[in-house]
């Protein structure tokens, strides 16, 4: 049996695909060596749909692109992001989204957050504070 790279990125693109359908293209966008992975069998999809749904989208896509690939290998999804006191709102919200499907997903899935920031500039108002304060109603464990 074939365990090199790619058999590994030929069940990643099947898993893939029959996670997010064609769907998956607009994943492309934001990651362009997927399709490298993905093959030429993935065809651009246009949808004339306005921006809330294509957010809406793309927030479910990268949930399910993390569920597919914590679900596929044995080693955790992690994302660190830096100098969170400058996030935008949008990356908060994808954060939030990925940290509670996670933590809400019926198999065993391991998907890590490592976040940093200056002491100090995180205050009420802020959305990291507002992931915080949300992450911890929906009983996410976070230190």
């Amino acid at each position: 049996e074939d365990s090199g790279p790619s058999s590994i990125a030929g069940v990643l693109a099947s898993k893939l695909r029959s996670s997010m359908g064609r769907d998956v293209h607009y994943l492309t966008k934001l990651i362009p060596n997927l399709a490298i992975i993905l093959g030429p069998e993935t065809s651009p999809i246009y949808h004339n749909d306005d921006c809330d749904n294509g957010q809406k989208r793309l927030l479910y896509l990268l949930c399910q692109f993390v569920d597919v690939i914590s679900s596929t290998f044995s080693a955790p999804v992690t994302l660190f992001l830096d100098d969170l006191q400058w996030a935008d709102t949008a990356s908060i919200e994808a954060v939030n989204n990925l940290l509670i499907t996670a933590s809400t997903s019926l198999q065993d899935k391991r998907f890590f957050f490592l976040g940093c920031c200056r002491e100090g500039e995180i205050n009420g108002g802020h959305p990291v504070w507002k992931l915080l304060t949300n992450l911890e109603r929906a009983s996410v464990g976070c230190t």
